[in-house]
């Protein structure tokens, strides 16, 4: 599957995890039952992958987690937030450029509407 097709499945399975259990809760809680849904749905996912970063042909061990990786593909950065804010697209862009992939969802399961709360973040795509 291109990124476009896992990105389709884990938009489906948010929903569904959204549906079942509305906003307000902690981002630890979302982030356990996405990772069942999205598993339940063939996905292979991967939860809390350290990311070094490379600078001047070094790689440097600093202990950025990325929230799930998806099909070894798409990054999700999961938030249960008042609002999003332009720092938490800055870290997802970066995730990805550090990480080499293309696509990322920025996901705030703190919203009204979860249609809302799901942007897209990409990397040369």
């Amino acid at each position: 599957m291109n990124e476009n097709e896992i990105s389709y499945l884990v938009r489906k399975c948010i929903f569904n995890v959204y549906n079942e259990l509305g906003p307000g809760l902690l981002e630890s809680i979302y982030k356990k039952i996405l990772i069942y849904e999205l598993e339940e749905n063939g996905l292979d996912v991967q939860s809390e992958v350290l990311l070094p970063v490379l600078y001047d042909k070094k790689q440097f061990n600093v202990n950025f987690k990325l929230d799930l990786l998806v099909e070894n593909k798409v990054i999700l950065e999961l938030k249960s937030v008042k609002s999003l804010e332009d720092i938490h697209f800055k870290q997802l862009y970066t995730y990805l450029k550090l990480s080499n992939k293309k696509l990322g969802l920025l996901v705030n399961f703190n919203t009204t509407n979860i249609l809302d709360g799901v942007k897209r973040v990409v990397n040369n795509l």
